[in-house]
């Protein structure tokens, strides 16, 4: 199942406030501007900076 729109909407980065996008397979939600990834687990985004994953 794949995050609904309307969540990726209001979700933003929490370290810039910044936009994110998912990648392809919807298990993550990106933010280009901090280089991190955010997991999605169990359809969940885990929007904690400690969980997210450098792109570095």
């Amino acid at each position: 199942m794949a995050l609904s729109k309307d969540l990726l909407e209001i979700l933003v980065c929490p370290q810039c406030k910044g936009v994110i996008v998912p990648d392809e397979k919807h298990e993550k939600l990106i933010c280009q501007a901090c280089k991190l990834a955010y997991p999605v687990r169990d359809d969940i985004p885990v929007m904690l900076i400690d969980e997210a994953l450098s792109l570095d």
